[in-house]
């Protein structure tokens, strides 16, 4: 009897296994475009300096810029109790609206200052005056600061303890860009305002005086002898005038 099962079968005969269906028209490796933004914000501010108080002593602060400016100097003082919130973070719509609206009507150069400055803490426009100016660099078509401009000045409070003026040398700069060797030369302008905060004739020495901390809900006074809000109820003086609030 043949062993016909024993035969080899031909190829043909061969049962075949199915293989996975292969996608078309897609390549090996997917090139993807790459999106990146990089903001750097930086900024040095100086020891305080304590002032003898009064109005003269507060007019005197854009003078200790002279020699140093590259554009006008503006004062931007406390903010009204109705910006209370006011930040310049777009992520929070209600307080960047109070913000724009609180200084719509400051140059460009200011307006870039206290972006940077408020957003790396370097100032606080609850009590701080704040006296800029664009010190170093060029500014754009719009004429916004380019990335390594140094722009800044002088910042004020006043010490609740003493009712005296505490001033300081501020700067700042950033923006999109590599900073370079704007770090220098950012310290040599805080160097050269601080020396002009000294020599003038108000100026009682440095001081080691922190900042005041608002307290929560800024309910404050009104000041009787400029008609500002405090920007909080724990406030003994003025931050616009310096004057004593008075208490019912």
């Amino acid at each position: 009897m043949p062993l016909e099962f024993l035969k080899r079968k031909p190829e043909g005969d061969k049962p075949t296994t199915p293989q996975p269906s292969q996608p078309t028209g897609l390549p090996e490796e997917v090139v993807a475009q790459d999106f990146q933004l990089k903001l750097y914000y930086a900024g040095k501010s100086s020891e305080g300096v304590r002032m003898r108080a009064g109005p003269k002593a507060l007019a005197e602060l854009p003078r200790m810029l002279e020699g140093l400016t590259k554009e006008p100097v503006e004062v931007v003082e406390p903010l009204e109790l109705e910006y209370a919130h006011a930040v310049p973070i777009i992520s929070k719509p209600s307080e960047a609206m109070q913000w724009l609206g609180a200084h719509h009507d400051l140059s460009p150069v200011t307006r870039h200052a206290l972006v940077v400055l408020e957003s790396i803490d370097a100032i606080d426009l609850a009590f701080d005056t704040f006296v800029c100016t664009l010190l170093d660099g060029e500014i754009d078509t719009s004429g916004y600061p380019e990335y390594n401009a140094v722009v800044g000045g002088i910042a004020s409070h006043w010490d609740e303890a003493t009712g005296d003026m505490i001033v300081r040398a501020v700067v700042g700069w950033g923006g999109r860009g590599v900073r370079g060797d704007t770090d220098r030369i950012a310290s040599r302008l805080l160097t050269n305002i601080l020396a002009n905060i000294l020599a003038s004739q108000y100026s009682l020495g440095l001081t080691a005086v922190d900042r005041p901390v608002p307290a929560g809900g800024r309910g404050g006074l009104v000041c009787a002898h400029c008609g500002f809000a405090s920007g909080h109820e724990r406030a003994f003086y003025c931050p616009k005038c310096g004057m004593r609030l008075l208490r019912g």
